[in-house]
């Protein structure tokens, strides 16, 4: 069980120490946070269930949440970050989770554009980002992320195979210790959203922390769809792919290998 006391002393120092909010079971902590938001609750609030039973993704896919077997946190961020760097939003969540993974299980992630992270070929972690602006900066921000952490089963048929840190480490991985690290990561990479220097390196960062980013071929699923080879990321955080019919900027969607 998360031991609620125990994550605010841990989170002391951080915009996150008297912000955490447990529950046992939840639909969604992405719905949660977005409540909350409404009702003016505090930048660094965090919205944690042990269940989800409405558990979300991206493009309205569930996010299987079983009782205490995976850790599933949103984040709720009142920070003026403009608007145009929103986009870099989620693939700074996306760098946090891979550092808190490493830290706890030892084992090094793969980040899949724009909101997955994998180990070897079997998905480990999904964010799902949501936020509102006003003239041009962000009035909150939520990152909804989903990690398997003890899971040993997983239902066949899915899109991507799936795994747990455990099976995939071969240890019991603390979900406790893991959203210390996630919390204490992601306060460090958010703050670099208001940062023209640092903002400007996460497109880099992530595409040194990612096998898909460029020289794979990809299939890209979305509005955009397309197939070509990854050729990078621009300054927005958008996915370049080189097609037969020329270069495509991908602003949302998601992609998978493409066997040729």
């Amino acid at each position: 069980m998360l031991d609620l006391a125990a994550l605010d002393k841990a989170l002391a120092g951080t915009i996150f120490a008297g912000h955490v909010h447990l529950k046992p079971v939840t639909g969604s902590t992405n719905a949660d946070a977005l409540e909350a938001e409404a009702a003016g609750a505090a930048h660094g609030s965090v919205f944690v269930a042990d269940e989800q039973t409405a558990g979300r993704g991206r493009g309205d896919h569930s996010w299987i949440s079983q009782a205490r077997e995976g850790l599933y946190v949103s984040i709720l961020m009142r920070l003026p970050i403009p608007a145009l760097r929103m986009p870099l939003f989620p693939l700074a969540a996306g760098l946090a989770v891979g550092d808190a993974i490493s830290s706890v299980s030892g084992l090094k992630a793969d980040l899949r554009w724009p909101n997955d992270l994998l180990i070897g070929p079997a998905k480990v972690c999904g964010i799902l980002a949501e936020a509102r602006a006003e003239k041009g900066v962000a009035r909150f921000a939520i990152a909804g992320i989903g990690i398997n952490v003890h899971q040993q089963n997983f239902p066949a048929g899915l899109a991507t195979p799936a795994t747990s840190l455990d099976l995939a480490s071969g240890k019991n991985c603390s979900r406790q210790d893991l959203l210390i690290a996630l919390l204490k990561n992601f306060e460090r990479e958010a703050a670099r959203l208001l940062d023209d220097e640092s903002a400007v390196e996460i497109p880099r960062r992530l595409s040194a922390a990612s096998s898909w980013i460029s020289g794979k071929r990809v299939a890209v699923h979305g509005p955009q769809a397309c197939e070509g080879t990854s050729a990078g990321l621009d300054a927005n955080g958008f996915l370049l792919v080189r097609t037969e019919s020329g270069m495509v900027t991908v602003q949302t969607g998601g992609m998978r290998a493409l066997n040729d």
